[in-house]
């Protein structure tokens, strides 16, 4: 479900250098120009510039994202720098939505890349929420996500969440159709806490799995092309080295999704 552009997002046509740029994408069939053009238009914002902020605020920005805001009020310390990969040594103690704004904008010129260095009270998650096409949480901490979940409902913003903990992953697709679940209809299955990175550690590659997906999602809701993971849990086990899919139904007691 994508939202009615305001007049400012009107479709906006690629330059010749853009083209260029982006020539593999046009190059696939049923994408063409049009998908590239709605990319180029689109707003995303990324809750979260650690690793699977990282991960997936790259491959977006690459891909031609017009707008990407990112939202962190955190510092660069030197135990990110193992996965969160728009990070150097050079970066440490400085706002990490300013290190990832200044790799970002390296990797492409063309969009425009906006920070929040703060945490944001209900309201203003809300108002930040409606101003964007797509959310990607790469939050890292229950009440974070749950809260993200129920602004993007309100809103009907496309959730992609994603999370990634030891050697495990966790991807999901929230469009809030009717019937259709929400973050919180997954997240009451494992209780008031959620392990941590910090408590139970995290193998690098498995963020960029997870973030790099989240990305590829966000591309796919944006626009139109091929089928978003709705109504359904991808996880992923990087020590087998296997996925499997989980179907998700909504929960009829959900405080968010289930209200009459």
């Amino acid at each position: 479900m994508k939202k009615q552009k305001t007049p400012e997002q009107d479709i906006a046509e690629l330059s010749d250098e853009e083209i260029l740029r982006y020539n593999r994408h046009i190059s696939l069939k049923g994408f063409d120009f049009s998908g590239q053009e709605s990319l180029k238009s689109s707003r995303v914002l990324i809750i979260g510039a650690g690793g699977l902020g990282c991960a997936s605020s790259q491959y977006l920005a690459c891909a031609g994202i017009g707008v990407i805001t990112l939202v962190d009020d955190d510092q660069v310390e030197l135990s990110n720098l193992q996965r969160q990969v728009l990070h150097t040594d050079n970066d440490i103690g400085r706002l990490k939505v300013e290190s990832a704004k200044a790799s970002l904008q390296q990797l492409n010129p063309h969009i425009d890349i906006r920070t929040v260095a703060q945490r944001l009270s209900s309201g203003e998650l809300s108002e930040l929420i409606q101003r964007h096409d797509a959310v990607i949480d790469a939050s890292d901490n229950l009440d974070t996500r749950n809260q993200i979940n129920q602004q993007c409902y309100r809103h009907q913003t496309p959730l992609i969440s994603g999370a990634a903990i030891r050697m495990e992953g966790f991807l999901s697709v929230f469009t809030y159709h009717d019937d259709e679940p929400c973050y919180q209809c997954f997240s009451h299955l494992f209780g008031a806490h959620a392990p941590t990175c910090a408590e139970n550690g995290v193998l690098s590659p498995v963020v960029g799995i997870i973030g790099s997906m989240q990305a590829l999602e966000v591309i796919k809701v944006l626009t139109n092309y091929g089928q978003p993971l709705r109504q359904k849990v991808l996880l992923f086990d990087a020590f087998k080295m296997s996925w499997r899919e989980m179907k998700l139904p909504q929960n009829p007691a959900c405080p968010v999704c289930a209200q009459q």
